[in-house]
């Protein structure tokens, strides 16, 4: 788990390709790794990857057809910049929102214009996800922990600080540029808790049984 509270900016310094899928070598500038070991998982752009190889300076992650498929990262090229975040400690501030890493789909910067010294981000959404963003929700893009400003359909803004522009990839976006999305976790549970309550009304109602099953009610304290 993550928060959404990027750590550093890292490159990736190599892609080899594996059976059809592929290992990156990821650079991670100010990344601190003295505390990370063999199969943590590290945030890249939002992706939960696990750490298969350390150096001082330097992790590698094996990525999968499923993963490359749904995610940026499949047209990521050497020297591409990265977002990173090490994940959750007991000791971690929660700065952010809950992230789970797990990449919902594919999103594009439509509008980025100037408001003060912060700028104002427009991103469309695959429709499949427009239904999970919500006003003064959180989402999480290329893994960076954001408010939503306004939604209007597929479309969502945002507004980036003087702060994250300089600490993230978003700085070196630009009109047309893909992006990573996480929908908050929240709105997905409740979406499937929905459908089950549906489905429980259309059988005749909401009973108990129902509730023991949806985890409302303990079976040993009724």
């Amino acid at each position: 788990m993550f928060t959404g509270i990027i750590l550093a900016v890292g490159k990736i310094a190599a892609i080899v390709q594996k059976s059809g899928d592929c290992r990156l070598t990821i650079n991670t500038g100010k990344l601190p790794l003295n505390d990370v070991a063999l199969g943590d998982s590290i945030a890249v752009n939002g992706v939960c990857l696990t750490a298969v190889e350390l150096g001082t300076d330097y992790f590698c992650a094996d990525v999968s057809n499923e993963t490359l498929s749904r995610t940026i990262l499949k047209s990521a090229t050497t020297g591409t910049a990265v977002n990173l975040e090490l994940a959750l400690t007991p000791s971690t501030r929660m700065g952010g929102h809950i992230v789970s890493g797990h990449v919902d789909g594919i999103g594009q910067v439509i509008e980025k214009k100037a408001d003060g010294r912060s700028f104002r981000f427009k991103f469309k959404a695959p429709d499949n996800l427009a239904k999970y963003i919500a006003e003064k929700g959180s989402i999480c893009v290329n893994g960076i922990s954001l408010t939503v400003n306004e939604v209007n359909g597929a479309l969502f803004s945002v507004n980036i600080v003087p702060h994250t522009l300089k600490e993230t990839t978003l700085g070196h976006a630009v009109v047309g540029t893909p992006v990573n999305l996480e929908v908050d976790l929240m709105a997905r549970y409740m979406e499937r808790l929905m459908m089950r309550e549906t489905a429980a009304k259309s059988q005749g109602g909401i009973t108990e049984e129902f509730l023991q099953k949806s985890g409302f009610l303990n079976q040993g304290h009724l």
